[in-house]
C-alpha cells in the first residue's frame, strides 16, 4: 500500500541523464511488482513462456536495466526480508485484494470486457519465491549487484543512501522518506509512454525526485512529525489509519498539536478500527529499522552467454531481441571508454 503523501509533496521531474554515473538503490519488490502489473497482453494475461511460466518480471527487469546500463546508471536492487510483525494486517489485506481482483478479472473476461479484464488483472500479480530467484539470477548475469535486506527493502535502501553507498532510493512508495532517505526517485522503473486506465489516452511518465530536506522545509515539519502524518494516514503497519483524516488534515493536526500524542490527547483523532494503534512501535520501525551493513557492491561486466541462457534457452525470449539489447550495453560501454581515453589518454 505505502503511505499516501502524494498530495502534500511536489516532486521535481528529472531527465534520465541526470542519474548518469550515480548508484541508485531500487526497492526490488516494488519494481518487480510494477513489471508484473504493467507488462501484460491486451486482455490482462501476463507474458508466459512455452511451458506456461510467467515471464513479465524477467522482461521488465531485463529491458529496463538495459536502459539503465546504457545511460550509465548504476542500479542496486534491494530485496525484502522478513516483514515486521505489525505488517501482518497489510499482508492479509493484500491477499484479500488479489482474490477479489481475480474474481473480477474472470467475470470481465466472461462478459467480453477486455479493458475491464486488463484493469483488474493488474491487481492480481503474485511474486513467488521462484520468481525472486529468477530475478536474482538475471541480475547476476547482467553484472548488477543485489542485496537481501533483513527486513524492509525500503529501509535498507534508505540506510544505504544515508551511508553514501547510493545516491537515491528508487520506489513508487513514499515510505522511503519516512525511513529517512535523503532522496527518493519515483517513476524510474516505469517511465515511458503509458495508457491511462479506461481511456484511449497515452501520457509520458517521467522520473521525478523528492528531496527529504526540501519536503520537510516546505511542509514546516520534522521527520518525526512526517512519520506521525504517515501513521495518521495509514502505513503498511496500520493500513486503516485514522477516521476522517486525509493528507491535508493530517498535516494541519500535527502542526497544531505537535505530535500524534498531542492529537490523541486533544481527542482530535480516532482510529478507524476502534482499537488502539501501537504508534510508538510503528515510529520505531521507521526511525530504527532492521538493516545490515554487511554487503559488497560491485558492478561487473555483463555475462552475455549467461543472460542468453536464462532468457532465450530457459524462458523462450527472442534471441534476436535479447542480443540486440545486449549490443546496446556493449556500445554504451565502448562510448564511455572512448570518452575516458579522450580526456585521460
Amino acid at each position: 500500500m505505502g503511505v499516501d503523501l502524494r498530495v502534500l509533496l511536489t516532486p521535481m521531474a528529472i531527465p534520465l541523464e541526470s542519474l548518469s554515473r550515480r548508484a541508485v538503490a531500487i526497492d526490488a519488490y516494488n519494481a518487480v511488482y510494477q513489471f508484473l502489473a504493467i507488462i501484460r497482453q491486451p486482455d490482462g494475461t501476463p507474458l508466459r513462456d512455452a511451458r506456461g511460466r510467467v515471464t513479465s518480471h524477467l522482461s521488465g527487469l531485463f529491458y529496463r536495466n538495459v536502459n539503465f546500463l546504457e545511460a550509465n546508471i548504476k542500479p542496486i536492487y534491494v530485496f525484502d526480508g522478513k516483514p515486521p510483525e505489525l505488517k501482518a494486517a497489510e499482508v492479509e489485506r493484500r491477499v484479500r485484494v488479489k482474490a477479489k481482483a481475480e474474481a473480477e478479472y474472470r467475470s470481465a473476461l466472461a462478459r467480453g470486457d477486455v479493458e475491464g479484464a486488463r484493469k483488474h488483472a493488474q491487481a492480481t500479480s503474485r511474486l513467488t519465491a521462484e520468481m525472486v530467484g529468477q530475478a536474482k539470477a538475471l541480475l547476476d548475469a547482467l553484472g548488477i549487484p543485489w542485496i537481501q535486506a533483513p527486513s524492509e527493502g525500503e529501509a535498507q535502501a534508505a540506510f544505504m543512501v544515508r551511508k553514501g553507498d547510493a545516491w537515491a532510493s528508487v520506489s513508487q512508495d513514499y515510505d522511503s522518506l519516512l525511513f529517512g532517505t535523503p532522496r527518493l526517485v519515483r517513476n524510474l522503473t516505469i517511465s515511458g509512454r503509458r495508457k491511462l486506465p479506461n481511456k484511449p489516452v497515452y501520457i509520458d511518465i517521467e522520473p521525478e525526485i523528492v528531496k527529504l530536506d526540501d519536503a520537510l522545509s516546505s511542509l514546516g515539519v520534522t521527520r518525526d512529525q512526517l512519520i506521525d502524518i504517515g501513521i495518521l494516514l495509514g502505513t503498511d503497519f496500520n493500513p486503516d489509519g485514522f477516521r476522517g483524516v486525509g493528507p491535508k488534515k493530517a498535516l494541519k493536526l500535527i502542526k497544531e498539536c505537535g505530535s500524534l500524542e498531542g492529537a490523541l490527547e486533544r481527542g482530535a483523532v480516532e482510529a478507524v478500527s476502534g482499537e488502539g494503534i501501537d504508534y510508538a512501535s510503528i515510529r520505531e520501525i521507521f526511525l530504527r529499522p532492521t538493516v545490515t551493513d554487511d554487503y559488497h557492491l560491485a558492478w561487473r561486466g555483463v555475462d552475455r552467454e549467461g543472460a542468453l541462457a536464462i532468457l532465450c534457452d530457459e524462458f523462450d525470449f527472442s534471441r534476436e531481441r535479447v542480443e540486440g539489447a545486449l549490443q546496446r550495453i556493449e556500445k554504451a560501454k565502448a562510448r564511455g571508454q572512448s570518452n575516458l581515453e579522450k580526456w585521460f589518454g
